[in-house]
């Protein structure tokens, strides 16, 4: 998935400025994220990707970079 809709999904469900979503951004300490956007944020992007990411994995996605990374290793 590209960045652009990936960073279009973070920034509807969180509700940041599409500016401060970068690679390197910190879900949340940059951007915001409390523990129920990062749900609805992997919800999202579970529905987008067509891919189920496991809870184990979920606690890996810091960054926009781990998000980036992770869906690229798991395309559908």
């Amino acid at each position: 998935m590209e960045f652009e809709k990936v960073r279009d999904i973070i920034v509807e469900t969180i509700g940041c400025d599409a500016e401060q979503v970068t690679l390197t951004a910190s879900l949340a300490d940059d951007l915001g994220a409390d523990s129920l956007a990062s749900v609805e944020l992997v919800m999202a992007l579970e529905e987008a990707a067509g891919i189920t990411i496991d809870d184990a994995d979920v606690a890996n996605l810091k960054t926009v970079g781990d998000i980036m990374d992770y869906l690229a290793a798991h395309k559908a």
